[in-house]
């Protein structure tokens, strides 16, 4: 109950504060917009030559595209900012203030910055996934939908644990901002489904870059794709990657030396 508690206390916070900027909220607007457009071109001219992709349709395509928004608006809101604020602690000693408080630094570290106007994303995203649905020729079943939800979260987790092991790289790296930027371009590959790539940029963007996990995956399951083996290496890649976090998180916690020290 406290962990929900804090990670209220902290959205209501960052909610205020980015309240103060409305101006922000019409540049996001235009920005989604930008990003839609060009993806929506993409498309078009992709299906101004062929029928299909790959084995996709223009709106099941539509559809990986939409969950593609919506994870990013995801990162946006509520990764993004936080590893941004925990590489600007590490790096100015500050991060003691998190430290010292009574609560779980993992966690603590990951809450504190909420962006709101990047849900503009998520939105946009839930509008055109609803949108390549109705366009489907095959319905979509509540277990479809179920997995998709479930794909969903899994994705989201994984992400989060990618950026923090990069962003806890801060702890010995001066540097880490390049990586991340790094992490940005190629997070754009997942705007097309992993199957359309080589295998060896297929297993890089499911293993080592979680892209297709997080964005493939949850639309393999919209359009029945999405096998139980797929989603079970799934659950056990999340686990995983969760354990590999903590331990990474405390290891990198011996390297730091705030102001205190």
């Amino acid at each position: 109950m406290n962990l929900f508690r804090l990670a209220w206390a902290h959205l209501k916070v960052g909610s205020m504060n980015e309240a103060q900027y409305r101006v922000n909220f019409f540049i996001q607007i235009f920005q989604s917009a930008l990003a839609l457009g060009t993806g929506l071109i993409g498309l078009w001219l992709v299906f101004n030559q062929t029928s299909d992709l790959a084995g996709w349709s223009a709106p099941e395509l539509l559809a990986v595209m939409g969950v593609h928004i919506i994870m990013g608006g995801v990162i946006q809101t509520i990764i993004q900012p936080n590893m941004a604020r925990l590489m600007g602690d590490v790096h100015r000693g500050t991060l003691d203030y998190a430290l010292t408080k009574p609560a779980d630094s993992q966690l603590l570290v990951s809450i504190r910055e909420v962006h709101i106007w990047s849900l503009v994303d998520v939105v946009t995203g839930i509008v055109l996934l609803g949108v390549a649905v109705t366009k489907m020729t095959r319905g979509v079943g509540w277990i479809d939908s179920l997995g998709f939800a479930a794909a969903l979260v899994l994705g989201a987790v994984m992400i989060y644990c990618f950026w923090l092991i990069l962003t806890t790289t801060a702890f010995r790296v001066v540097r880490v901002e390049n990586i991340l930027e790094l992490f940005q371009g190629i997070y754009q590959a997942g705007r097309w489904p992993v199957g359309i790539y080589p295998l060896w940029m297929r297993g890089s963007l499911t293993f080592l870059i979680p892209v297709a996990f997080a964005v493939t995956v949850p639309a393999e399951s919209l359009t029945s794709r999405l096998s139980t083996g797929t989603f079970m290496v799934a659950v056990v890649f999340t686990a995983a990657l969760v354990v590999v976090t903590r331990i990474v998180w405390r290891i990198g916690l011996r390297y730091y030396s705030g102001a205190s020290s």
